[in-house]
């Protein structure tokens, strides 16, 4: 005798009291790893089973970093215009609002200022979602008025990349950011703060060409691709297949681009040491 028996047959059910399960509770990683978003938050964002490092932006970074995930955002309302009045599919103007509704961005980088394990950082993070994170006269902007305020309170400054680059959209505008930026950079290193610049997946293009790269630590998460152009273009240009994982940061690295790769799970204690011993 079977240990129950259906009396109906069929399912009852109707298409409306169906209830599906939420969108977004449940993250897959490349290699087919499935974890719980609220276990992937309290791992960092990194899957435990293979160590992938999820992309995110500067909200999570900032919950990562800052105590209690508190904070004082620097120069929040900023908005790029539109110098050259650009149109391509859409007028430049269109594509900036446009983007700022779907992102709840006002550009590509946000800058703030707080404490990490009781050390006052200001930080500058990229935000790929933003036209691809790309460099315009409002990212160059914000990072240099972080950095004034990393020069006026002795601060020591932390750079978050991930971009695809200078932004098209802007163009001599945006290529001008590589040596704004730069050149206050040198003046952080001339006052003796540090500067540390953190590279994730990706950090491309004139980013890579800059102040990415100008740390007095240059480090990066595992896997993130780093370069300047795109491997396509680098394979044309020299008429040669390129080696296996390049441009990975693991590549990067052993090629001494880099001074060490960091899991993103130890990030904020790592950060703290290596900031106590640059002040000692």
């Amino acid at each position: 005798m079977a240990w129950f028996k259906r009396t109906d047959k069929g399912i009852k059910t109707s298409t409306e009291e169906k209830k599906d399960a939420p969108d977004g509770l449940w993250f897959k990683t490349p290699k087919g790893n499935i974890i719980h978003t609220r276990e992937l938050k309290n791992n960092s964002y990194v899957c435990p089973d293979d160590d992938y490092h999820v992309k995110i932006g500067s909200k999570e970074y900032f919950e990562i970093l800052f105590d209690n995930n508190q904070f004082k955002e620097l120069d929040a309302k900023m908005k790029s215009g539109d110098p050259l009045k650009f149109v391509d599919s859409k007028t430049y103007t269109a594509r900036i609002d446009q983007t700022i509704q779907k992102t709840e961005l006002n550009d590509a980088v946000r800058t703030a200022v707080g404490k990490m394990n009781g050390l006052e950082l200001v930080v500058a993070c990229m935000d790929f979602n933003f036209i691809g994170g790309s460099m315009g006269s409002v990212v160059g902007e914000k990072i240099a008025r972080a950095i004034d305020y990393s020069l006026k309170h002795k601060i020591p400054f932390l750079m978050i990349s991930k971009s695809g680059g200078a932004r098209m959209m802007e163009a001599g505008f945006s290529l001008m950011q590589m040596a704004k930026t730069s050149a206050k950079l040198a003046l952080l290193d001339k006052a003796g703060i540090p500067y540390i610049s953190l590279l994730t997946d990706p950090t491309t293009g004139g980013v890579t060409a800059s102040y990415a790269m100008l740390g007095d630590f240059n480090i990066a998460e595992p896997g993130a691709l780093i370069g300047f152009a795109g491997p396509r273009v680098i394979r044309e240009t020299i008429g040669k297949d390129l080696p296996k994982g390049f441009q990975s940061a693991e590549f990067v690295l052993e090629h001494g681009f880099l001074d060490f790769i960091i899991d993103r799970r130890q990030l904020k204690n790592r950060l703290t040491t290596l900031l106590r011993l640059l002040n000692n």
